[in-house]
């Protein structure tokens, strides 16, 4: 099993490891130390060397922060996570607070003393993160000041694990559907039309797309951890520790792609004094603007030039992700049969049905990986956005309640990611009638259609207008973007309330998850992926609109829809989706599965 449960953290690593760092802070003569989420990749999810937060703390969210003075301490957490930080963080230790609403630049801005300094580590904060946090300390009259040597990391110690060296290895061109080459020469033209000679690149998904490469250096995503200076006519230089090199590298790489190891780095950087560097204040961080500007580069603050396109899938992409969630959606369809039959007379519990799941996807024969760590939540649990089951949380199904099932794969044509919620025995009228209100908005979102310069913040609303009307609501995104056999959670593009100005294009895979959560009675979150579709003429319309093509095909629990609160278009669109599920993931199950499937897809 891929999947484990044991707790990596407990409630004493703040305790135990706070003291620590206060001990290391006061020999640099700091005040405090700020310890963000990301780590020198600003990556989501992390490599265990780099998981400072949760060391400091004992939270292992995918999204925090945390602030340490010499005689108090916080943490900072979005809405997915309030439950979650409550379990792991002592907080007689710590006071846990809201990143989002002020996070941390209003917390300095109200606890900082005048005169005080308070460390940050460079490599670890983004310069738009930065300004920030600067301003709200000098507002306190306190200053914050770059450390050469992060004292989390010396309080660590030995202990600290080390750094990943997993093997890079290619990309077919049969999976990715253009050549580095191709790619490498149309970003240089995006480069130049920035008005820079070079990029530096340092988001590892952007390194794995450019160079139709990948790795395994962070968890559940097959991302090789490394930089790259991508000059305007394509040519390259890639650092990549020489652990990681496998003998085929070189050579699918080519002569215009120079490797050089991550000590090579600095003096690459210094090499471009004189040029015009495009850089990405939000991806990179600031130690690249400073070492860029002691060389004497002139900086060009850019979106990374690899994140549209990579967001844009080209037709082979398109074609190995619907390959792969009908692959997908087979396995998860005999889980959700063994759910609906065996799992209705002996409920599970949560631990159990994460392997069921995993063993259903690793019968494909084709699961890289799992695209993350399984999300299965019973009763309370399920109202834990993004619950993980460990051995001491585990709780098992009853009669009477709901099974929150969160889950993906990836696989080499494509990566999933699918929510579903299933009814374990009778389930209440107010569980249907929530569901209900979910599946509205889940649907509004399924056929939008939209014209070009929609951003995802704008259709944000219509997957929660249905619960809003009842005076309900979810504290996260309802989209993400996706990669391909690539990051679960991708950008540049989202559906969420937060302002976005990327519009929604052609090709870029995004969620649609609305959710219900009621803390301490069960969870309800309906998810599946979808890609926006050329723009195309409406008969009597004006202007062409993009809409979205569903990807995931696996069957929606029938019996938590309440008919009566569907409109007949939302009725005809909910059966033909099952139609479909039915059309294409039918010949993939047989027997028993498929009488079960075809049961459970009929029209309502």
């Amino acid at each position: 099993m891929r999947q484990t449960f044991d707790e990596t953290t407990d409630r004493s690593f703040g305790p135990k490891h706070v003291p620590l760092i206060r001990k290391a802070m006061e020999a640099q003569g700091l005040d405090g130390f700020l310890v963000p989420h990301e780590d020198e990749h600003q990556n989501e999810y992390l490599p265990a060397a780099n998981d400072r937060l949760a060391w400091a703390t004992g939270f292992t969210g995918s999204a925090g922060a945390a602030v340490i003075l010499k005689d108090k301490a916080a943490v900072f957490v979005d809405g997915r996570y309030t439950i979650q930080v409550r379990d792991q963080v002592d907080p007689d230790f710590f006071e846990i607070r809201d990143l989002v609403d002020g996070g941390v630049p209003a917390y300095l801005e109200t606890v900082a003393k005048r005169g005080q300094t308070i460390g940050y580590d460079p490599r670890l904060h983004s310069p738009d993160a930065l300004h920030h946090l600067k301003t709200a300390a000098a507002r306190a009259g306190a200053e914050l000041k770059p450390v050469a040597s992060n004292p989390l990391d010396e309080a660590w110690g030995a202990a600290r694990p080390p750094q990943p060296t997993a093997p890079v290895v290619p990309h077919p061109l049969e999976y990715a559907g253009e050549d580095s080459a191709t790619k490498r020469a149309g970003v240089g033209e995006i480069v130049e039309k920035k008005g820079a000679d070079a990029a530096v690149i340092t988001a590892p998904g952007s390194l794995a797309w450019l160079f139709n490469i990948r790795g395994g250096d962070v968890i559940r995503t097959p991302l090789p951890l490394g930089q790259a200076i991508l000059n305007k006519d394509g040519t390259a230089r890639l650092f990549l520790d020489p652990a990681k090199v496998t003998p085929e590298l070189p050579a699918w790489l080519g002569n215009q792609v120079r490797l050089e190891t991550p000590d090579d780095l600095p003096q690459a950087l210094a090499d471009l004094k004189g040029k015009r560097v495009a850089i990405d204040p939000a991806q990179s961080s600031a130690w690249y603007f400073e070492a860029l500007a002691k060389a004497g580069a002139e900086v060009v603050r850019a979106e990374d030039p690899c994140a549209i396109p990579r967001a844009c899938k080209n037709p082979v992409e398109i074609e190995g992700t619907r390959k792969a969630h009908a692959r997908d959606g087979a396995a998860l369809t005999r889980f959700l049969h063994w759910l609906g039959t065996e799992g209705q007379e002996t409920p599970p519990d949560e631990i159990t049905a994460v392997q069921k799941l995993e063993a259903f996807r690793e019968a494909t024969g084709a699961l890289k990986d799992l695209s993350f760590d399984t999300i299965a939540g019973a009763l309370s649990n399920g109202a834990i956005c993004h619950y993980r089951p460990t051995a001491r949380l585990n709780k098992r199904a009853e009669k009477g309640s709901l099974l929150l099932v969160d889950s993906g794969g990836q696989y080499l044509d494509g990566t999933t990611d699918v929510t579903r919620t299933v009814a374990i025995g009778e389930p209440s009228r107010e569980m249907c009638e929530r569901f209900t209100l979910v599946l509205k908005g889940h649907l509004a979102l399924a056929r939008v259609r939209f014209p070009a310069g929609t951003t995802g913040s704008q259709l944000d609303a219509l997957a929660r207008l249905a619960l809003w009307e009842h005076g309900l609501d979810y504290d996260h995104g309802t989209g993400h973007g996706v990669g391909s056999y690539l990051g679960v959670h991708e950008g540049p593009q989202r559906i969420a309330k937060a302002p976005n100005t990327v519009a929604l294009r052609p090709g870029m895979i995004v969620s649609n998850e609305p959710g219900y959560y009621k803390e301490g009675e069960y969870g309800i979150r309906i998810e599946n992926l979808q890609f926006v579709t050329e723009a195309q003429d409406i008969p009597g319309g004006e202007r062409p609109m993009h809409g979205f093509e569903t990807l995931t095909l696996a069957p929606i629990d029938r019996r938590l829809v309440v008919k009566d609160l569907l409109t007949p278009v939302e009725l005809a669109q909910f059966d033909a989706y099952h139609a479909r599920v039915r059309e294409v993931v039918g010949p993939l199950v047989d027997g028993e599965v498929r009488a079960w499937l075809d049961e459970v897809t009929a029209p309502l």
